[in-house]
């Protein structure tokens, strides 16, 4: 098995450490948060960040604009953001008489759809095909997002007030769904030091851009995937649609987006091919948010990271030969 990286996938990982170091400079303790979300970017999906108001979300958004140098728009979702708030709009243009396209916020290089939970099913909807295509259709005319384009949304814990949930289909756009959480102590006196003296974000510098995201993500796409690992990856998916707890199982979008994550987590640790605790890395953040329980599993008090766990140990781990 290859065991060597290439000139340019060493390129990606000293890239992608360089985006880690400038984005801790703002977002303190939550490396893991950092690693994935990079892993996300990576693998050409989208993320979905759940949890309280200010912990962090946007900030993180903002400062992977900065360390990336891409195109950044920010849309706060409220219940009377329009879709075409999203997409754009056509509009006569009286000294013309022609009608002309107005861009909406979503087309640009990173769009950050703040509380996407607290508007309308309509206009969160509007967001569907520009997640899944890379373009948006007005009036019948298509217009292609910038590459690369990257969506982190954001949403308040279900129950919240003015929040509803996201359709099934939304969900299954967000290759990951991550929880950022409170800090440490130590590390909320370090932001609260941090804050005293400078605006932490103006510290990110930009180490990276989007040509290097589309190179970065082409390497990632040439990672080496063993037949035991798509076997593995395969197996976890069915035990997900035939488990007795879940209702609705992994779809194949889902698969595939597990696939991705994986060879984003070896190159990002340094490896041009794949081995199962990649796809064990990842499996959690990539499925939760896509599995439905089952009422069985309601009545029994049966979480779905419980069933995840459950799922983990009962499908053997492959060997894989170096």
């Amino acid at each position: 098995m290859r065991t060597n990286l290439t000139e340019e996938q060493i390129k990606v990982l000293n890239m992608s450490q360089n985006i880690i170091r400038e984005v801790k400079k703002v977002i303190i303790g939550k490396d893991d948060i950092i690693i994935k979300v990079l892993l996300s970017i990576l693998a050409g999906g989208h993320v979905l960040i759940e949890d309280i108001p200010g912990v962090g979300k946007t900030t993180l958004a903002v400062a992977l604009s900065k360390a990336l140098s891409l195109d950044y728009k920010r849309l706060q979702f409220t219940p009377d953001v329009l879709p075409t708030d999203v997409t754009g709009f056509t509009i006569l243009n009286k000294h013309t008489q022609k009608f002309e396209y107005k861009q909406g916020a979503a087309l640009t290089n990173l769009f950050l759809a703040d509380e996407i939970n607290r508007t309308s099913s309509k206009t969160q909807s509007a967001l569907l095909e520009i997640m899944e295509e890379g373009k948006v259709t007005v009036d019948g005319v298509t217009y292609k997002a910038p590459d690369p384009y990257i969506v982190i949304a954001t949403q308040n814990p279900i129950g919240s007030i003015g929040t509803q949930m996201l359709p099934e289909s939304q969900m299954d756009r967000f290759i990951v769904r991550l929880t950022m959480g409170y800090p440490s102590i130590e590390n909320e006196i370090t932001m609260l030091k941090s804050k005293q003296s400078l605006v932490p974000v103006d510290s990110v510098n930009p180490v990276a851009n989007a040509k290097d995201i589309i190179d970065a993500r082409r390497e990632t796409d040439n990672i080496f995937v063993a037949d035991q690992v798509f076997s593995y990856i395969a197996m976890l998916a069915e035990s997900t649609r035939n488990h007795q707890y879940i209702k609705l199982g992994l779809s194949p979008r889902g698969t595939i987006a597990l696939l991705r994550m994986t060879k984003a987590t070896a190159l990002l640790k340094g490896r041009d091919y794949v081995i199962p605790d990649d796809v064990i890395y990842s499996f959690n953040d990539v499925v939760l948010h896509r599995i439905i329980l089952s009422s069985k599993a309601k009545i029994n008090g049966v979480s779905g990271e419980q069933v995840l766990k459950d799922i983990i140990a009962s499908v053997q781990i492959p060997r894989i030969n170096k």
